[in-house]
């Protein structure tokens, strides 16, 4: 097996850190200290540098502005902005912008990728149903009539839905098919709760009451919403991976120069092995997320669907994260929960991120489903 990645991946990161180079973690008020959300807006300046860098463009083709680049190589980006906790809405536009270019209809690919790509419109998606723990497709309902179609239900938790101009929104028809609705923040029958994460960002419920959508901007291709759903996911775990490595570095360079007994306490045995026990997890999140993310971007067949792979990549990253950052802040000490120190920010992003699109435990269960389906051997 070749784990090399292309050039063409290798610039994208390397691009990405130039970006995120001089983006602090806490340039916004600290969670554990703001009843609200910790900003109103994300970062416009960052996201206009991400535009500049054609970063916001990676996965659509020449055609639409873009470079052409596959799922892995949107990955490695976004393991470079989790290592800072930068506050843009890379995941959700970039796969939003990708799916409509894969299976929207020709009217609407021919206007909303691009802008997305150039960072004129920002798009979000609605992706954790009712609760956060049940379809996101059966939380909303779509039927057809004319040339519109109308929707009804209600989304939980969608991330930068007050600032984001469109959002992708699953819905189920009469017909028990997923479509998926591009539909606008600003539009009648459209209504958004604010809703708070663990790390201080403000989210939206999102509810739809008899909200007509034109029949041009609802995607009714097979597949779409399942590809959407699995980039998402796939997204969140090199998110997770990001955040791992950067707290398992700030607690490797703070074990190293924090002394006790006249010995850096990273000498010790007992801190040596936990700190090499979340090494073994970050290496395991980062060869289930390429395998997951190789499988979205080439299409290649295995023993289970793309799913099997996602689902196992979100598993590891879900418990993984919300393992290495429990450690962290123990072998920080006091330091872990000091406001003044950026460690607690990680603790805060790493929970939003590891319930994010479901808990490891939901992602157990869909997993067996597929094994019951597929069965090895």
């Amino acid at each position: 097996m070749d784990f090399t990645f292309t050039e063409e991946q290798q610039a994208a990161a390397e691009a990405a850190r130039g970006v995120f180079g001089g983006v602090a973690p806490d340039a916004v008020p600290s969670p554990a200290l703001t009843l609200g959300a910790v900003a109103d807006d994300f970062d416009r300046e960052l996201w206009a540098r991400l535009a500049d860098a054609d970063l916001l463009s990676l996965l659509l083709a020449p055609e639409y502005g873009g470079a052409g680049l596959d799922a892995v190589a949107l990955c490695l980006v976004l393991r470079e902005s989790a290592k800072v906790l930068a506050r843009v809405p890379l995941l959700e536009s970039c796969a939003a912008a990708a799916a409509v270019q894969a299976y929207g209809g020709e009217e609407l690919r021919s206007e909303l990728p691009s802008r997305a790509g150039r960072g004129e419109v920002v798009l979000t998606v609605a992706a954790a149903g009712r609760t956060g723990h049940d379809p996101a497709e059966l939380a909303v309902t779509a039927r057809q009539e004319g040339d519109h179609w109308t929707l009804d239900g209600l989304q939980t938790a969608v991330p930068w839905a007050y600032n984001a101009d469109f959002v992708l929104v699953p819905a189920r028809t009469d017909a028990d098919r997923t479509v998926l609705a591009v539909v606008p923040r600003l539009h009648e029958g459209v209504v958004l709760a604010e809703q708070f994460s663990t790390n201080g960002e403000r989210l939206a419920e999102l509810r739809l009451d008899s909200a007509r959508i034109a029949a041009r901007d609802v995607i009714d291709a097979d597949g779409a919403w399942e590809w959407l759903r699995d980039l998402l996911t796939t997204g969140t775990c090199a998110l997770a991976l990001g955040l791992g490595s950067q707290v398992l570095r700030m607690t490797s360079e703070y074990t190293g120069k924090r002394e006790q007994f006249g010995f850096p306490v990273a000498t010790f045995q007992a801190v040596a092995v936990q700190a090499a026990d979340r090494y073994i997890d970050l290496r395991a999140m980062e060869a289930t997320l390429w395998q997951a993310a190789w499988r979205i971007a080439s299409g290649a067949p295995g023993a289970l669907p793309a799913a099997g792979d996602v689902a196992v990549a979100k598993i590891w990253a879900g418990d993984g994260v919300r393992r290495i950052v429990q450690t962290a802040q123990h072998l920080h000490g006091g330091f872990g929960a000091d406001t003044d120190y950026p460690l607690h920010r990680y603790h805060a992003w790493a929970k939003h991120l590891e319930l994010s699109l479901g808990p490891a435990a939901a992602h157990e269960e869909a997993l067996g489903d597929l094994l019951a389906a597929h069965p090895l051997g």
